[in-house]
């Protein structure tokens, strides 16, 4: 991954992810490491959560375009290296986000 180009989001834009997808299968052990490495890393890369929950779905039966949209997200942190939260010790702190989730317009949400 050394070699490859940070890329400025973490996944393409209107990427669809599908368990039932014909791209040919991928080692289970590999893709689990990979998905378990960005869990680790949404403590402090909030940024990454929705991707990386969209990945993590396919866990069980990991397929080639899965790997794909996980190595994007390894590319989108390659190039974001210096971005993330510093918790401070002993002191007291207050987080405000805010957010519009749609949920990609789904019906039943």
């Amino acid at each position: 991954m050394d070699d490859y180009k940070p890329v400025s989001t973490p996944m393409t834009i209107g990427c669809k992810l599908w368990a039932d997808d014909e791209s040919p299968d991928v080692d289970q052990n590999i893709y689990r490491f990979m998905i378990g490495s960005l869990l680790y890393l949404t403590t402090s890369r909030l940024d990454i959560m929705l991707a990386v929950r969209l990945v993590a779905r396919y866990q069980s039966t990991p397929k080639q375009s899965h790997l794909l949209a996980t190595k994007r997200i390894f590319r989108y942190l390659k190039g974001t290296i210096g971005y993330g939260l510093w918790y401070l010790k002993g002191k007291d702190f207050t987080l405000t986000t805010y957010t519009y989730v749609d949920w990609a317009s789904y019906v039943d949400d």
